[in-house]
C-alpha cells in the first residue's frame, strides 16, 4: 500500500519505543519480536526502510502473551503520541496499518490486550474513558497538549 497520508513521524515513534523499552538490565536477554516493544521496533524499522502504510499480518504477529511490566507513564505517553499520528481514516481504517499495530503493542503493555479501534482518535479516547478511566485521563491530557 501507499505511504501514509502526511507521512508518519517515525523519529517520534522510535523515541517512544526506546523510552518504553525495559533494556537488558531489566529484561535479561532482549526478546526482540517476542516483546511488544521489540516487535514495535521491528515494524518501525521496516517502515523507515520502506514506508508502507500496512504491516503484513501486523496484528497477527503482536506478542499478546508478553506479560512484562512496563512503565505506565511511558506507555500512556506513547499511546497519546501515536494517536496524534493517526490520520482519522474512519471507514478507511485498516487493522494492519503501522500506526494501529504500534498502538496495539502499547495497549498490550498498558491495558493487558489489544483494544478495538475504529479509525478515530476521539472515538478511541471516549472508549478508553469508558473502559480504563484513570489511564485514559493521562492519555487524553497528553494527546491534547
Amino acid at each position: 500500500m501507499a505511504e501514509h497520508k502526511k507521512g508518519l513521524n517515525s523519529g517520534l515513534v522510535e523515541q517512544d519505543l526506546e523510552n518504553c523499552c525495559r533494556k537488558e538490565t531489566t529484561c535479561g536477554q532482549c526478546q526482540k519480536s517476542d516483546c511488544i516493544i521489540g516487535y514495535g521496533r521491528q515494524c518501525i524499522n521496516n517502515y523507515i526502510k520502506e514506508p508502507k502504510r500496512d504491516v503484513a499480518q501486523g496484528m497477527e504477529h503482536i506478542p499478546t502473551m508478553d506479560f512484562k511490566v512496563f512503565d505506565e507513564v511511558e506507555l500512556e505517553t506513547a499511546i497519546a503520541h501515536i494517536l496524534k499520528e493517526c490520520k482519522d481514516c474512519k471507514e478507511e481504517h485498516a487493522d494492519d496499518c503501522i500506526i494501529n499495530v504500534i498502538r496495539s503493542c502499547y495497549e498490550v503493555g498498558l491495558l493487558g490486550d489489544v483494544q478495538k479501534y475504529e479509525g478515530s482518535a476521539l472515538q478511541y479516547l471516549m472508549y478508553l474513558n469508558d473502559k480504563f478511566p484513570e489511564k485514559s485521563l493521562r492519555i487524553a491530557e497528553i494527546y491534547r497538549s
